[in-house]
């Protein structure tokens, strides 16, 4: 089995490749080692000491590492366990874990008021096909938090999160979208 590696413009995270799919849907991010209780390949990527954060896409894992860490020291260990993982066709998450799978809910009410119901469809809908295909190649997530008096909130996740560029992918190119499709929005943050 071949995992292909990827470098991400966060420096401390690194996109891997595994050839097959990881989450069949929605995202999964583990901040922590608490987090990673869920997941026994996640669990085994922080045991490993540099390891400061695990994100699982559709096709993909990220990991960041910490400060001091090196890469050339700690992607061939990370390699190992995703090896061993994939090869021994383990399970990504415990069985009856209900924190297992976080999956992102169109539903979900962030306070938007009932008249910004078409602006927040116009931006979900920008969020969804423009943003987050492209923020997925770089190896992490955003989602939509909510919008109101003109700011649009977003969360990061993954190679997202941490990131020396993120400020300017949400001020320059996720904000500039937005204001050019959706002239309601202001302005955008990230929570």
């Amino acid at each position: 089995m071949l995992i292909e590696t990827e470098t991400t413009p966060n420096p401390a995270t690194v996109k891997f490749l595994p050839g097959r799919t990881v989450m069949e849907v929605g995202t999964r991010d583990f901040a922590t080692p608490e987090d990673a209780e869920a997941s026994p390949l996640a669990e085994a990527l922080f045991s490993l000491g540099d390891v400061e954060g695990v994100f699982f896409g559709r096709d993909f894992i990220s990991v960041t590492i910490g400060s001091g860490a090196e890469w050339r020291e700690a992607k061939p260990q990370i390699l190992g366990v995703l090896l061993d993982h994939f090869a021994g066709d383990m399970p990504l998450f415990r069985t009856g874990s209900a924190a297992a799978i976080a999956i992102e809910d169109d539903d979900t009410d962030y306070g938007d008021a009932p008249e910004d119901a078409d602006i927040v469809a116009q931006i979900r809908e920008l969020i969804e096909t423009r943003v987050r295909p492209a923020v997925a190649n770089d190896g992490g997530d955003i989602l939509y938090r909510g919008f109101s008096d003109g700011v649009v909130s977003l969360h990061m996740q993954g190679a997202c999160a941490g990131c020396p560029s993120s400020t300017a992918t949400l001020k320059r190119g996720i904000e500039t979208l937005l204001k050019h499709y959706v002239p309601e929005v202001t302005e955008v943050r990230a929570i």
